[in-house]
């Protein structure tokens, strides 16, 4: 019998309309977050969570707040993590890495890959590739040189040589060879991140040079995120692993009081552009592929909402998580389990929880604002549960 074009119509509406009963009752059956479900309704291809990660963890980059994102997607999905071998807390630095930094890569028995890397290393591909898997996402996230400079100046004071001889920036900046040498101890102080990538940082500033090495960082890394721009770094870097938004939504860890900021100068702000000549193009070149990228794959509209979302949803776990959605300093945070470690002259922020949360809320909210070594102890102990734990000793002081 020939439906006549009215009836096919009606047709096509109801088995419409059963496919979409249908789907949404699987929803509901398999509890799968719709989220992830849209782009399949839209007719694009969207693959599985993406789970071998390695994450460059540069300093003073906001990197402590990505570090904590990656911790609770392991343990949340019981993934493996490339963690530093028995009481050590960074994986070699400021040495190159090498693999047997890592705890479970000795040199006796099989070896073994990891499904994510994030503590701090001076990267060193060759060894890096022998804890990771072949189809492993390569990500990173820099800051504008000024400030991760002024930042490093305050947290490494007393580690840096260069920085703990100079009575201020300003004065470090007016005449930092007076300070500085080229002693690995130094590395906090010139060209940072560029060390960080495994580079010499006090190489000549030279374009022949700069460009090969952008070259290898692109050739590299799928993603090279900016601190300025952490929202927007979220949103993009949530795409490109195919996460949930919970995923993804952080609370700012390991910042300072603004007591410990220092303002340099805008004599001494170019100063610091010509010091860290190298960190100052490396940024400047990855700002401009992170903005390519976002016009690209997002533009302006869905990039406005889908930042607008992270932050609606920071909002509401703050007002869920947190007694106040201020931070605390030191003295304030009453759980000593979750007060971050103090280091040089930064005074490091934490968080009070609020009471009376249910054991399953208060679980998230703790590993969301749990500090890196905190953390890190943490899964330390989860993956190897027989050998002695990591010590922090500033929490026993």
């Amino acid at each position: 019998m020939l439906l006549s074009p009215l009836g096919r119509m009606q047709r096509r509406f109801w088995t419409l309309l059963l496919l979409t009963l249908l789907l949404l009752l699987l929803v509901g059956l398999l509890h799968v977050d719709v989220e992830m479900l849209t782009p399949l309704l839209r007719g694009q291809t969207e693959g599985l969570p993406v789970t071998n990660i390695m994450f460059l963890k540069t300093h003073k980059t906001a990197s402590s707040t990505v570090l904590n994102i990656l911790f609770r997607f392991a343990e949340r999905h019981n993934l493996s993590v490339a963690l530093p071998v028995g009481s050590r807390f960074h994986l070699g630095y400021p040495w190159l890495f090498l693999a047997r930094y890592v705890e479970g890569m000795g040199q006796d028995g099989p070896q073994r890959h990891f499904n994510i890397m994030c503590n701090h290393l001076r990267f060193n591909l060759p060894e890096v590739q022998k804890v990771m898997p072949n189809d492993t996402l390569y990500f990173s996230i820099l800051r504008n040189p000024i400030f991760q400079l002024e930042s490093s100046f305050t947290y490494y004071r007393r580690d840096a040589p260069a920085f703990r001889a100079a009575p201020s920036l300003d004065a470090f900046l007016a005449a930092p060879h007076t300070y500085y040498n080229q002693n690995l101890s130094n590395a906090y102080a010139r060209n940072h991140m560029w060390f960080d990538l495994g580079f010499d940082p006090n190489a000549p500033v030279e374009e022949s040079y700069v460009r090969a090495r952008l070259a290898e960082v692109e050739q590299r890394f799928q993603l090279v995120l900016i601190a300025e721009h952490f929202d927007e770094s979220m949103v993009l870097l949530r795409r490109r692993l195919r996460w949930r938004l919970d995923d993804v939504v952080s609370f700012k860890l390991n910042s300072r009081s603004q007591r410990t900021v220092t303002r340099l100068t805008p004599e001494g702000q170019e100063r610091a552009k010509r010091w860290c000549a190298l960190d100052w193009h490396l940024y400047q070149h990855f700002n401009r592929t992170f903005w390519a990228s976002v016009r690209a794959e997002l533009g302006p509209r869905r990039l406005r909402s889908e930042v607008a979302r992270l932050r609606a949803r920071r909002r509401e776990l703050e007002a869920l998580c947190l007694q106040d959605r201020a931070p605390k300093n030191k003295t304030q945070i009453t759980d000593r389990r979750l007060q971050p470690f103090q280091s040089g002259e930064a005074s490091i922020l934490g968080y009070n929880l609020r009471q009376g949360l249910d054991n399953e809320t208060l679980r998230m909210c703790q590993r969301m604002v749990m500090p890196e070594l905190q953390y890190m102890a943490h899964l330390y102990t989860l993956q190897f549960p027989e050998k002695p734990p990591k010590d922090i000793p500033f929490l026993k002081a």
